[in-house]
């Protein structure tokens, strides 16, 4: 055990954890304002949730066992994780590994509910929410982290390019596309309530984020540094990126662009955070932004989906870009296996893996996502009626007002 890993590794586990209320904040201000409460509500949710379900038997699902879709039991209520010692040969004991990863799980799946907002009831939603996380986190974070399928045919993630982002905003469309529209998205125009918001979640998204990467390397040590430099200037190149892409198309560079913009790079580094080097994570800054921003502004347009939020067009295309270029990026030096590198170094065989990787990845999260919330809508309602959702989700599924001078209007 080595003193300065553990206590690096106990703060990142409090970055990522913060992630969560940063992304309800960056939720509750793109979101509408008779709403607000409720969307931040889907995306706190899973600090309970995925909490005890993690302790239950979500740490033993995905990282005990030599499955190759999922793990076993033997981990149930943390049973035979050491606070003290490592079975994983790492410089942290198993107990904080557990803890480190459980904060990836809560906040996988409070990305996905921003594609549902303003129309799916709560309880609905919550108990998707478990047993998304049994049928799609676990399996994934077992086959590419702990020696499953995905990483027996050579696919690399370092932090969740693939079981975060892209099972989550794959889903997330698929959710978004049973539940159905909202009931005025074609009639409306929606705009951001709280503009301040949005930034303030951003940016506690990007302070989070570096725990996120950086600890990801499990150590203390010159990957961690090397993952937070990476982080850091991807999500400057891509925060900059859409400034431009909105100066070129509207003439006018926004904060919600920007803030977007960042997440969106912060997104795409995540799977090669530690694999690629610095100039590159520049570049994919740089080209991540237009490629989301295309998703937002023109496919979601063109092909009438109501992702509420743009889980999908931020993090699922993000991911799947982030994906792509770390196959194309990895570095032979820091590659896990020297014979598994990068395209641009003189091996397909990685993106090759990758582009299966993602391919795999995606069919499993929709059909798994698509057949659980078939289920669940067969035992109850998934979204408020036309009234509620006019009144707003706050009244109707919370009783709470966010803002007690609001009268009744609505943007």
């Amino acid at each position: 055990m080595d003193s300065g890993s553990i206590g690096f590794i106990i703060v990142c586990s409090a970055l990522v954890f913060l992630m969560t209320p940063g992304l309800a904040f960056f939720y509750g201000g793109l979101g509408r304002r008779k709403n607000v409460i409720n969307t931040m509500m889907m995306s706190i949710a899973p600090l309970a949730v995925a909490s005890l379900l993690w302790l239950l038997v979500g740490y033993s699902l995905a990282f005990s066992g030599d499955g190759k879709l999922i793990g076993d039991l033997s981990h149930v209520f943390f049973n035979g994780v050491k606070e003290i010692s490592s079975t994983r040969g790492l410089q942290i004991p198993d107990a904080l590994f557990s803890g480190f990863q459980m904060m990836f799980s809560i906040i996988t799946v409070g990305i996905l509910t921003g594609s549902v907002a303003g129309r799916m009831r709560f309880t609905p939603l919550v108990i998707f929410i478990v047993f998304w996380l049994l049928l799609v986190y676990y399996p994934f974070a077992h086959m590419v982290w702990d020696e499953g399928l995905l990483a027996q045919w050579g696919t690399i993630d370092f932090a969740g390019g693939d079981v975060v982002h892209i099972t989550s905003g794959v889903s997330g469309l698929v959710l978004a596309l049973v539940v159905g529209k909202r009931r005025d998205y074609d009639r409306l125009e929606y705009r951001p309530h709280n503009v301040p918001f949005v930034l303030l979640g951003a940016a506690l998204l990007w302070f989070g984020w570096f725990g996120f990467n950086a600890g990801s390397s499990l150590a203390a040590d010159g990957l961690a540094v090397h993952a937070l430099i990476t982080t850091h200037f991807s999500a400057a190149a891509a925060m900059f990126s859409w400034m431009m892409v909105e100066k070129v198309t509207t003439g006018k560079p926004s904060l919600i662009g920007a803030s977007t913009g960042l997440v969106a790079g912060l997104v795409a580094i995540t799977p090669g955070a530690g694999f690629v080097s610095v100039w590159s994570s520049l570049l994919i800054g740089l080209l991540v932004s237009p490629i989301c921003y295309f998703a937002i502004a023109v496919l979601k347009a063109k092909f009438g989906y109501d992702d509420a939020l743009d889980a999908f067009g931020c993090h699922g295309v993000g991911g799947i870009f982030g994906g792509i270029v770390t196959g194309i990026f990895t570095l032979p030096s820091l590659a896990l296996d020297k014979a598994n590198v990068g395209w641009l170094y003189g091996s397909p065989r990685l993106l090759l893996v990758t582009l299966a990787a993602i391919a795999f990845t995606v069919v499993w999260s929709a059909l798994v996502t698509f057949v659980i919330i078939k289920v669940i809508g067969i035992f109850m309602p998934l979204r408020v009626s036309d009234r509620e959702e006019a009144i707003g989700l706050d009244d109707s599924e919370h009783e709470e007002t966010a803002y007690p001078t609001f009268m009744g209007l609505d943007s």
